[in-house]
């Protein structure tokens, strides 16, 4: 855990505050690439994941964007709440969303607040001198956060605004961008759950590859309905050998906590990763949106806060 102070509160757009946090005694926060985010651990006890939203200027300095969030738990209104001078703890930044070491032209695009982890994404690209084009999905201006800032950015040349409720923007034409580059481009998407499956979709039907897709969701998308079907199961703890009973109303998490076996749990909806845990035999029913399909077919991890099995028994690397 890092202690820091909130040097600082913008509003950079409706509904939408900019923190800064600096290490309380000044002291350097640990370096992070483009893409990281940290766990902010808020005076109530939440705990909530925010991408760091800009590159570092001063060593001792990070930077969140966070959007008021109306279905929020209650992590984002506290947020808002905060003020300058408290005094919050994080932890060091993880990074599930970097950059790929490639040649291929990059293509960011951003649906409303998902803008956060890309800006940093294109400043690394840009001090790389990489080729890239950034694409910035939202309703106005005046709730885009950071709009006024990328369009005078260094690489102002290679931004895209799509404003859904301007006449002389409207919305991104996503067959057209996405068709160009196909076959020699990584693209990088972050935003609303819809929004970004519905990138992926039509990033796969113009022949993108899956390797070259990478997507950060910030929150899980509405189950299926038949997800509801819930059925019992078991969990085989391996270093033990215990099995544990998983009610249709139950979460992994829920039964393995209940008996004593500790599971690190923050987002609780199959976002953050931070559950993440080894399969060692059984068939995992995957209902986050943090893995990749590859590794869902690989079968090797599951998040216990609300993924379930398909087998009568999932023995877990616990």
């Amino acid at each position: 855990m890092i202690p820091v102070v909130v040097k600082n509160v913008i509003e950079e757009a409706q509904n939408i505050v900019r923190l800064v946090l600096g290490s309380r005694d000044g002291t350097d926060l640990p370096t992070f690439e483009a893409g990281a985010h940290i766990d902010v651990h808020l005076p109530s006890g939440l705990i909530r994941q925010y991408s760091l939203c800009r590159l570092q200027v001063e060593p001792q300095y990070y930077e969140v964007a966070v959007l008021k969030d109306p279905q929020s738990r209650g992590g984002s209104k506290e947020v808002h709440r905060l003020t300058i001078g408290d005094e919050l703890a994080i932890s060091a930044p993880r990074n599930h969303f970097g950059l790929v070491d490639s040649p291929r032209h990059c293509m960011l695009i951003a649906g409303g607040i998902g803008v956060t982890p890309l800006l940093p994404m294109a400043q690394q690209l840009q001090q790389q001198g990489r080729s890239f084009e950034f694409h910035y999905c939202a309703k106005t201006p005046e709730k885009a956060a950071f709009s006024g800032t990328l369009k005078t950015a260094s690489f102002a040349d290679k931004m895209f605004f799509h404003f859904s409720q301007l006449a002389d923007s409207g919305r991104m034409d996503m067959v057209n961008v996405l068709s160009r580059h196909a076959f020699d481009g990584e693209l990088y998407v972050c935003g609303p759950a819809d929004f970004i499956n519905e990138v992926l979709s039509q990033a796969r039907m113009q022949g993108w590859s899956e390797e070259r897709l990478h997507r950060e969701f910030f929150a899980a998308p509405e189950p299926l309905e038949q997800e509801s079907d819930n059925a019992a199961f078991q969990v085989k703890v391996h270093s033990t050998g215990e099995l544990i009973n998983v009610s249709e109303d139950q979460t992994m998490f829920e039964a393995l906590d209940q008996h004593g076996v500790f599971v690190a749990v923050s987002c609780e909806s199959g976002v953050c990763g931070t559950c993440q845990t080894g399969v060692v035999s059984g068939t995992p029913d995957h209902r986050d949106v943090f893995l990749t399909e590859a590794e869902r077919q690989q079968g090797n991890w599951v998040m216990p806060c609300c993924s379930r099995a398909k087998s009568k028994i999932l023995e877990l690397d616990l």
